[in-house]
């Protein structure tokens, strides 16, 4: 994948969220940036991250992040790759130790473009995250990294709860419940 096949997903990107469509525009608008996939590219930039489930689809896989201090999907920064696939399965891998991912939708999942807080190195941002479903066999052995507090299989019944209702996140549950 690079840019350009990115570009095409995204102007070939439906969904009935209406806020996906909003973000779409807004996706390809910074896409015009050369840098657009460098984090330092500023007032956002390009991150890819993993909506990871079980088989069985009812539990999904959540990382405690130690920055941000919430529950979140496995992702990261691009650091200028614009494969956004390999990013995801890059950040997956590295953030809860899983080595085997099974790709189950070609192309995009969901966008999403978040407000990432300013920390004293960097300023507040804007993360236009393209996510990927990805399946994991629940029983293979987690690994925390410095990145997490914790890493954990989530009911999606408890999701709500853990997140404190992440529009985000509920709306990528709601899409699996849809496949």
């Amino acid at each position: 994948m690079n840019r350009e096949l990115l570009i095409n997903w995204l102007k070939n990107y439906t969904s009935s969220f209406v806020v996906e469509i909003s973000f779409r525009e807004k996706f390809l608008e910074l896409l015009q940036h050369k840098d657009s996939f460098q984090r330092h590219h500023l007032p956002g930039h390009i991150t890819g991250s993993a909506w990871i489930v079980d088989s069985s689809k009812q539990f999904v896989l959540l990382t405690h992040h130690a920055k941000l201090n919430k529950w979140l999907q496995p992702g990261g920064h691009a650091d200028g790759e614009e494969d956004v696939l390999n990013v995801a399965l890059r950040e997956a891998t590295e953030e809860t130790g899983i080595k085997q991912f099974k790709t189950l939708r070609s192309g995009i999942f969901d966008i999403d473009i978040h407000t990432i807080p300013s920390r004293k190195e960097f300023p507040e941002h804007l993360h236009y995250d393209i996510r990927f479903l990805l399946e994991a066999d629940k029983n293979e052995g987690l690994l925390i990294t410095e990145e997490s507090h914790a890493l954990r299989w989530v009911s999606i019944d408890q999701l709500e709860t853990i997140t404190n209702g992440n529009e985000s996140m509920m709306r990528m549950a709601n899409k699996v419940n849809l496949l």
